[in-house]
């Protein structure tokens, strides 16, 4: 039987130094909302994906750890905010991604958008990666995240379609393809990422990476669900290494060209270097 993976304590300097900038800032990361387990490594690269539009999200995902509740209106001086920490911390890549917002018509792109704009201002080479929601796919939210000019867009497909109303309620697989499938059009770098635990056949992931492929994804993250707390989805099982490579193998075959694949790979996991 394959143990659950463990990972190194994060030193206490490591995570004060970043943590540091982000309090001065008042900027959110997924790595903490989240309980990311590479929060210690990436933070000693001097990296971070900022979480923009507060940290209360609109819908109930069974993994996710980020909490569930009514969010406060969009903070209009947080563009800035992201801009100076992203400065500070001297990035040369920066993920940007939101809680689902709902309750905002346009499903908060235009904040994207002025977050995106902000950080251009201040360094124009920097390499911005866009993690997005759904938008509920409205063609004009999804223009305005376009039109900032991001170097890639990003939206997660998350798991197989049979499990996305389980365990994404408020979420749906065909949504998510014709979304990405969208930002692909647009010549934009286009990204995926999916997690695997959650009870999927192996058969049903090559069913997915082929919906992926056909809908124009260049690159994808695959790795293992940890879950974040005993009221979460249980994991239905952990993947080997070896495993991993297999489903590597698989998405290259169905037609993907640029995969990061392992246990401890998360969405934003080393997204400079895919």
């Amino acid at each position: 039987m394959y143990l659950k993976p463990k990972v190194k304590a994060p030193a206490p300097e490591v995570i004060q130094k970043t943590a540091a900038i982000l309090r001065r800032n008042n900027a959110n990361t997924i790595c903490l909302e989240s309980k990311c387990p590479n929060i210690a490594e990436c933070f000693d690269r001097g990296t971070a994906t900022f979480l923009i539009l507060g940290t209360q999200c609109t819908r109930r995902c069974a993994f996710c750890n980020v909490a569930h509740a009514k969010p406060a209106p969009p903070d209009l001086s947080e563009p800035e905010r992201i801009a100076r920490a992203v400065e500070q911390l001297k990035l040369n890549y920066v993920v940007i991604t939101s809680v689902d917002r709902d309750d905002l018509k346009d499903g908060g792109a235009s904040h994207f958008a002025a977050v995106c704009s902000a950080i251009q201002r201040t360094n124009p080479r920097i390499k911005i990666e866009l993690l997005t929601p759904d938008f509920r796919a409205q063609r004009g939210a999804l223009n305005k995240v376009i039109a900032a000019k991001p170097y890639k867009l990003a939206h997660n497909i998350e798991t197989i379609q049979r499990l996305t109303p389980l365990v994404m309620p408020g979420c749906d697989y065909e949504r998510s393809l014709d979304i990405l499938a969208y930002y692909a059009k647009s010549t934009i770098l286009t990204k995926s990422s999916i997690m695997v635990g959650l009870g999927e056949t192996k058969a049903e992931l090559e069913v997915t990476f082929k919906d992926l492929a056909k809908a124009g994804v260049q690159q994808l993250t695959i790795g293992q669900y940890l879950r974040p707390s005993p009221a979460h989805w249980p994991v239905h099982r952990y993947y080997r290494p070896d495993e991993f490579e297999e489903l590597k193998l698989a998405a290259q075959k169905a037609g993907i060209p640029h995969i990061l694949c392992g246990v401890l790979v998360r969405s934003s996991y080393y997204a400079d270097t895919l």
